[in-house]
């Protein structure tokens, strides 16, 4: 009986994970021949190698938020802009850097993460002539 107990206490505990995720669990917009993949950690979950050759501070009460644009399937050049907002409204710019390694092209930006929260964010992509903007919200926790 108290396995279960844990059991159903873990699955309550877990279903706001399974619900951002059921929304939109592929973590990426399509917009004609371009997609857009996307994704928020915590960086404390890098390991530190990474981190440093990023240049990305690690720290539990830090999130890096990682988006790929691919045109026809290629990694493309993009210029990326966007802001996070947490649930007082309050937003904040996110300021990208473009990591290119082994011919993949990666966009990385850095924000804040002071509690457990869900934050909003509001991303442009501008891949060649195309220009789209989506939203997505996800509920980050500040790491280990």
């Amino acid at each position: 009986m108290r396995r279960l107990a844990l059991f159903l206490c873990a699955f309550c505990l877990a279903i706001p994970a399974f619900a951002a995720d059921y929304a939109k669990p592929d973590r990426q917009e399509v917009f004609g021949d371009t997609t857009v993949h996307y994704s928020a950690i915590s960086s404390s979950y890098l390991q530190p190698e990474i981190a440093s050759a990023a240049g990305l501070i690690r720290s539990k009460n830090q999130g890096v938020l990682i988006i790929v644009a691919l045109k026809a399937g290629k990694p493309a050049v993009a210029n990326i802009t966007g802001t996070v907002k947490d649930l007082t409204g309050r937003k904040l710019p996110l300021v990208f850097k473009q990591i290119a390694d082994q011919g993949a092209m990666d966009y990385i930006a850095q924000f804040p993460i002071e509690q457990q929260e869900t934050l909003t964010f509001d991303i442009n992509v501008k891949a060649g002539d195309d220009a789209n903007s989506f939203s997505f919200d996800q509920e980050l926790f500040p790491g280990e």
